[in-house]
């Protein structure tokens, strides 16, 4: 059994959607950012970046059990667990890793702060907002023509399109941003039809979507995360 420290964000959907997919038994612990549960001791003890998602695998290495922080390493920990959506061959390993650490290191944090300061920030900054839209449209461009090449990311579908899919998703409440992206277009459709994505992307989702507070602001973004430390 997988215990999933959850909370239903784009980095948390990565997980719950290879879950779904490998048919891997697993129970969410939910672990709720808006009121501070990600600085409680005993999370840190297995996410020290409070941060979620993050594991606990009762039968790790040896049968004893592991826990794994970061939504990346875990995607990889899953792959190699149960040799599923990620190639044994070198070159095609390498390609879906090639994929992963884009989204790692380019789409989610690059979207991440589009969506701060577009939708978060207490005050508009123009120029913090022009930028980061601008550099997530570019990465979007790169998924595009690699996706006029393949069918997927990685050549077969693979926990590189599992964690692009949860933040790239996001784009289509602006069709206009994905209008010259024939192939992206059609990468995200065909994501969005497989029911292990819906499933996984189900998880938590009744929560309401209510307007951050001043104090979950701070909790979030502010300096609580120091203070809480």
């Amino acid at each position: 059994m997988i215990d999933v420290y959850y909370w239903p964000t784009p980095n948390g959907h990565k997980i719950t959607i290879f879950l779904e997919e490998t048919g891997t038994p697993y129970k969410v612990v939910p672990v709720n950012i808006r009121k501070g549960a990600q600085f409680e001791p005993a999370f840190l003890k297995i996410s020290p970046n409070n941060r979620m998602p993050a594991i606990v695998d009762s039968e790790g290495p040896g049968g004893t059990p592991i826990s794994i922080f970061e939504s990346g390493a875990i995607l990889l920990y899953l792959a190699e667990k149960t040799g599923k959506l990620m190639p044994a061959e070198t070159r095609g390993r390498y390609k879906v890793i090639e994929w992963l650490m884009f989204q790692m290191a380019g789409i989610g944090p690059m979207m991440g702060q589009m969506g701060h300061f577009r939708n978060a920030a207490p005050e508009k900054l123009p120029y913090a907002i022009e930028r980061y839209t601008n550099e997530s449209r570019r990465l979007f461009g790169v998924m595009d023509r690699r996706l006029g090449e393949s069918e997927y990311l990685g050549g077969d579908y693979s926990i590189a399109d599992i964690a692009c899919y949860p933040w790239v998703r996001i784009a289509q409440r602006e069709p206009e941003q994905l209008e010259p992206l024939p192939h992206l277009r059609r990468w995200l459709d065909a994501l969005g039809n497989r029911p292990a994505v819906k499933r996984g992307l189900a998880v938590m989702a009744d929560l309401p979507q209510q307007p951050l507070t001043d104090e979950e602001r701070s909790i979030l973004y502010g300096k609580q995360q120091f203070e809480r430390r």
